[in-house]
């Protein structure tokens, strides 16, 4: 036994105690069983390796536990119980983490015992579910960057986007990485926010669009078919009047159809939106297809997405990553779909990873989907071969 094999339960039913340290105990843990604030805290210690915590309570409810647990920079993993709404114990699953606290799941009372022994088991085997990893940040020098857009070492992977009606291959997002030479393959978050800082991403967007444009007419020859293309659009771009005709003539100069080329924006890039919508405006006037990325994240889009002449909505996959486990991510799916059609736009869901994701989706009217369950990001080469292998079938 580990020195953090710990379970400590507080809940003021003696029923639920009772079922739980009796599991436990069939499973070889310790349980400490508490009923009050005080019992709780005076069991909490390094050893602990999960609590059990019920969200109402007559002394101090589980809100205020969790923000002592926070204060005291509690590392145990935290399972959330009660009877009350599943949308409050996601809510208080929210603050939890917001507090730095690791919470692995929850329970609606009356909850099975094997959801709660797979719970256990997980946590109790070195797993740790809805524990995010973040990607570790690169300390990276500015002249680097500098270096790097002059020699042109950021280059281009690009992940298939998948019809869920007919599993026919509508298009590709081009996807930025940075070839650096001595770390090897860098990925955005590492680079994006750092070019913007330094007033470098004018070059940087249209040496990535050239790329993007050349690449994709070159394998289109080879594959005999030339999928969409789906180019992210900075911020800088949407306040230059004269981007839309620059990225017509660059369109001409490798003969690639405009109503080919989508051009992905976020929420963020609409905060100047008289400026914004001039830009966007001009962009479908010359046939560009629009699509608005990273749908739900930010704060503008709502009051403004009727007057935005884009085709197409993204759902974020930060949605699509729980919805099967969280119902408000479910609910923002299924609203976000049908907001999309209601405006007459096409819905693509991104992150999908696994049948159960893409079976919700489809069963909600989504029209496509992109991510590891077909594909990772691939380099030119690689993207070629899996076109010519992959075969298009009915996702059902």
């Amino acid at each position: 036994m580990s020195s953090t094999d710990k379970i400590v339960l507080i809940d003021d039913d003696r029923v639920v105690g009772e079922i739980v340290s009796g599991l436990a105990g069939s499973m070889g843990l310790q349980c400490a069983v508490t009923r009050t604030p005080d019992e709780f805290f005076r069991h909490i210690g390094p050893e602990t390796g999960v609590i059990i915590l019920d969200l109402v309570m007559p002394e101090m409810d589980g809100i205020e536990i969790l923000r002592l647990l926070g204060e005291r920079q509690c590392k145990a993993r935290i399972i959330l119980m009660s009877g009350i709404n599943i949308r409050v114990i996601e809510t208080a699953k929210k603050l939890a983490q917001s507090l730095g606290l690791t919470v692995v799941g929850h329970l609606q009372k009356p909850f099975p015992i094997p959801q709660l022994q797979q719970m256990l088991t997980a946590n109790f085997s070195g797993e740790k579910p809805d524990s995010p990893q973040k990607e570790e940040q690169l300390e990276i020098p500015d002249e680097d960057l500098y270096r790097a857009i002059e020699r042109k070492e950021f280059v281009l992977y690009y992940q298939p986007q998948i019809n869920i009606a007919t599993g026919v291959v509508t298009g590709v997002e081009a996807l930025s990485r940075w070839n650096h030479p001595q770390l090897g393959l860098v990925f955005p978050d590492n680079f994006i926010s750092r070019i913007e800082n330094l007033g470098l991403m004018d070059n940087f967007c249209w040496a990535t669009a050239e790329r993007a444009l050349d690449e994709v007419r070159q394998f289109s020859r080879i594959n005999g078919h030339l999928p969409r293309l789906a180019i992210n659009v900075s911020v800088s771009s949407l306040r230059d009047l004269k981007f839309p005709d620059i990225f017509m003539n660059l369109a001409r100069k490798y003969d690639f159809p405009a109503e080919r080329i989508v051009l992905e924006i976020t929420e963020s890039g609409l905060m100047e939106f008289s400026l914004a919508l001039d830009v966007l405006t001009r962009l479908r006037m010359r046939n560009f297809q629009l699509s608005i990325d990273d749908f739900g994240t930010g704060y503008s889009m709502m009051k403004q997405l009727q007057n935005v002449p884009a085709i197409e909505l993204k759902i974020d996959k930060t949605f699509v990553m729980h919805m099967h486990s969280n119902h408000a991510d479910l609910v923002m799916v299924e609203k976000i779909i049908e907001m999309g059609h209601e405006l007459e736009m096409e819905v693509i869901a991104e992150g999908v990873e696994t049948d159960e994701q893409l079976r919700m989706l489809r069963e909600r009217g989504c029209d496509g989907v992109q991510g590891y369950l077909f594909s990772r990001a691939l380099p030119p080469d690689e993207l070629v071969e899996w076109l010519q292998n992959y075969r298009a079938q009915k996702l059902h």
